[in-house]
């Protein structure tokens, strides 16, 4: 079959395309963004032709997909209604894929793409599988049993899935443009958890999680007593976290990971417990979780003259607030300076104090100004990041240009941070003080 994705460098674009194309399918796309972004990388290996003006014919047999980031008027998707093209949306296209395999759907408002690839790992290093990840990667083949999807509550997604195996790692309010409060996005949770077939993997110690009215058996892990599996002796220190985890009474056993953080220890342990349910052994999932490197733009470290910096996906003060402790656990005696990309008006202005109250570990912040794709500045009137910034002693707004002003050093961490394309800014600051 042919397709045709609209936003194909967006992460989940991305990654539907290049699992697409390993199927055996013909794949093109367009986007609006000529700039090289890093979830093109897998589609370059493919080879993968991407577009970027409305010139080019495309099949009449062709089925077309687009990104929610564009919008109905959008000149190209206007384009292939006026040729009469078939056009599904991506998540539909996706629950149909993924319904051909044993399915491991990883869900939640925070940590699904370290979880789902450190499922990939585990899997990939032992029996195979096909994975979904919204880091822009993707793979498939026939061959495969098992596949691995990061299920997206965003607009209610991952309603289209079916998967065998679920996880929940926690469930906030976020994307409150699509849901009505945290009830409907609960609720939301509780038809993806009993569309499930197996067995549910979820945090047992979030409230909402517990919630949840349960059909499909359901095995609760934690820190709290009162989980089916229970985090234990945990140590974090600079070279990284070690706990343990106990089934009820019984040991399952103690384990070791490059990650850093509690957050961290939480997805590790729902890896771990798919990977048992699955038939790896503890032994051999001991043993190659050290070997775990996390998925692009997770704790993405590189050295920039004597400054280490890092670049993180985070963009909800939950997750903001984690990779700052985080980055403290592993480098608790230097300064560090963030630079914060908020990317949508709606976040800003629902999460204002609980932003202002994450950057409590930085001793510098920076933020640009807001920069979305799918909402617009005058359907939020008085939104923008000084609201942020104003309340906020030490925090600043900065811009691509103001790169040299910020600190550099052998006792300096800087923090590049946002689910918005910020390689801008990174590229910048490194030409800076290089």
């Amino acid at each position: 079959m042919k397709y045709y994705c609209i936003g194909i460098k967006g992460t989940g674009m991305s990654t539907l395309a290049q699992i697409l194309y390993d199927l055996g399918n013909s794949v093109s796309g367009y986007d609006d963004a000529k700039e090289h972004k890093f979830t093109q990388d897998g589609l370059d290996a493919r080879n993968i032709p991407i577009y970027y003006d409305n010139t080019h014919a495309i099949d009449s047999d062709t089925i077309v997909t687009y990104s929610v980031a564009f919008k109905e008027d959008h000149k190209e998707i206007q384009r292939v209604k006026e040729l009469g093209l078939q056009i599904k949306k991506y998540n539909e296209i996706m629950g149909d894929i993924i319904s051909m395999f044993e399915s491991i759907g990883v869900s939640g408002t925070h940590g699904k793409t370290t979880t789902s690839s450190l499922i990939r790992h585990l899997l990939e290093n032992t029996t195979g599988c096909n994975y979904f990840i919204g880091a822009g990667d993707g793979q498939a083949t026939k061959d495969n049993k098992y596949f691995v999807v990061e299920s997206d509550e965003f607009n209610k997604h991952f309603t289209a899935y079916n998967p065998s195996y679920a996880i929940i790692t926690n469930i906030e309010a976020e994307h409150l443009e699509c849901y009505t409060g945290i009830d409907d996005i609960r609720n939301t949770f509780e038809i993806f958890a009993n569309q499930t077939s197996k067995l549910v993997v979820a945090n047992g110690d979030n409230e909402e999680v517990r919630k949840i009215s349960y059909k499909t058996p359901v095995k609760f892990y934690g820190f709290n007593e009162n989980n089916d599996v229970i985090i234990k002796n945990v140590i974090l220190n600079e070279e990284g976290s070690s706990f343990e985890l106990y089934e009820h009474d019984t040991k399952l056993g103690k384990f070791t990971i490059n990650l850093y953080g509690k957050h961290m220890v939480m997805d590790a342990t729902a890896a771990i417990i798919i990977g048992k349910e699955l038939g790896l052994s503890i032994e051999t999932i001991s043993d190659l979780l050290p070997t775990f490197k996390n998925a692009k733009r997770r704790f993405a470290e590189e050295k920039v003259g004597q400054t280490i910096i890092i670049d993180d996906y985070a963009h909800h003060p939950t997750e903001i607030k984690a990779t700052l402790e985080a980055v403290k656990q592993k480098y608790p005696n230097k300064h560090l300076t963030v630079i914060f990309a908020p990317n949508t008006y709606s976040r800003t202005r629902d999460f204002q104090n609980e932003f202002i109250d994450s950057f409590q570990n930085a001793d510098n912040v920076y933020l640009t100004e807001i920069r979305c794709n799918r909402e617009k500045q005058e359907d939020y009137p008085g939104i923008t990041s000084h609201i942020i910034t104003d309340n906020l002693p030490n925090a600043k707004i900065i811009s691509k240009e103001d790169m040299a002003l910020v600190p550099s050093g052998k006792d300096q961490i800087v923090c590049f941070m946002g689910c918005a394309y910020v390689d801008d800014l990174i590229n910048t600051y490194k030409e800076c003080h290089k």
